[in-house]
């Protein structure tokens, strides 16, 4: 009798170890994978506030728990914006919101959505966008990560200390610019291209490094931009530019995932999400323009008649970048009428 209350002892115990167990392993569920996001610009801002945290939640959320997403702003990881790509190639953060072309010749290929005047809308050339890192680009220049999304901002412009009418206005003008193309192009117009990080923007107009900068409608009201500068120059028809932005991943963090998860991720990136992403920072244009109109700037419209002499001016940007194109071993041509052709296609 006693052997057997011993025997029963023993098997309760193993069965309360058991179902502490099952408890444990109920509560690992609850929270099995963090990731750290990391990204340049501060916190309430508009694409970390519209666009990665919305991101976040809605994985969070479709994990039912199991991912957490922790949001790194303003470079709080450590390093400086030209660094996110190697960040999350390197696994310093596992998802990164980056300007591709923060590192220069990097990326060649999604140049081509930079090239002046190819801009229609941001819906519609962040689709063509990420058709052609799905077809061209996924598995060569994107290989060493797992890219979320692909897109780009709303038209882009010029704000100003001076007012700017016409290419002859931005003779000597010192103006940031946001990555190679944009650079080049500033050259061409007769500027001198400045290259700066979006962070620094606000100190370079205020001290007066900078006369200007290219930037979109949507990010100046976190930097100050409409009271720092008094001239802002937009454009009727198709943008003057636009830069291309990745949302990418830790590769060997994905592929460690279990297949659900994987899933939710992957529910929450593509197409979709880029279309989503554009769409969302285009939208934030017209409040920020507001903010200008209601300071009583000067907003200059340059019409489609008239941007032909930018235009004009622009094209030794096209011929730089197909040159540069065929020194490595691409086909730039085929890659911009297979661009143009796409945001034709998708734009409404």
């Amino acid at each position: 009798m006693t052997k057997r209350r011993t025997l029963l002892g023993a098997m309760g115990g193993v069965a309360l170890a058991a179902l502490a167990t099952g408890f444990m392993g109920t509560a690992a569920l609850a929270q099995e994978v963090t990731l750290k996001m990391h990204h340049f610009l501060p916190q309430q801002a508009n694409v970390p506030k519209d666009v990665l945290e919305v991101w976040a939640k809605n994985v969070e959320e479709g994990s039912d728990g199991r991912i957490k997403v922790d949001i790194y702003p303003s470079m709080q990881l450590g390093g400086k914006p030209p660094e996110l790509m190697d960040q999350v190639i390197d696994g310093v953060a596992d998802v990164v919101w980056t300007v591709v072309g923060y590192t220069p010749g990097r990326f060649p290929s999604t140049e081509v959505f930079e090239l002046p005047f190819m801009m229609t809308n941001a819906r519609a050339m962040s689709q063509a966008y990420w058709e052609i890192f799905e077809e061209d680009l996924k598995d060569t220049e994107f290989k060493d990560v797992h890219i979320l999304g692909t897109w780009v901002h709303g038209p882009g412009m010029i704000h100003t200390k001076d007012p700017v009418t016409s290419p002859a206005d931005l003779q000597g003008m010192k103006i940031r610019g946001g990555s190679r193309s944009v650079n080049m192009l500033l050259t061409e117009l007769g500027a001198t291209p400045v290259g700066m990080p979006v962070p620094a923007v606000s100190e370079g107009l205020s001290k007066g490094v900078i006369d200007g900068t290219t930037i979109p409608w949507e990010v100046t009201p976190a930097l100050k931009v409409s009271e720092l500068v008094h001239n802002h120059t937009e454009f009727d028809g198709k943008a003057l530019y636009v830069l291309t932005f990745v949302l990418a991943m830790n590769k060997q963090k994905y592929e460690s995932l279990p297949d659900d998860l994987k899933t939710v991720i992957d529910e929450n990136s593509g197409v979709e999400f880029s279309i989503f992403a554009g769409g969302t920072q285009a939208d934030a244009d017209g409040p920020a323009r507001q903010i200008a109109v209601d300071l009583g700037n000067n907003i200059i419209t340059v019409s489609e008649d008239d941007a032909s002499a930018w235009q004009e001016a622009a094209q030794p940007v096209y011929d730089a970048w197909l040159s540069d194109m065929e020194s490595k071993g691409k086909d730039g041509q085929a890659l911009l009428e297979k661009a143009r052709m796409l945001i034709e296609k998708y734009t409404d």
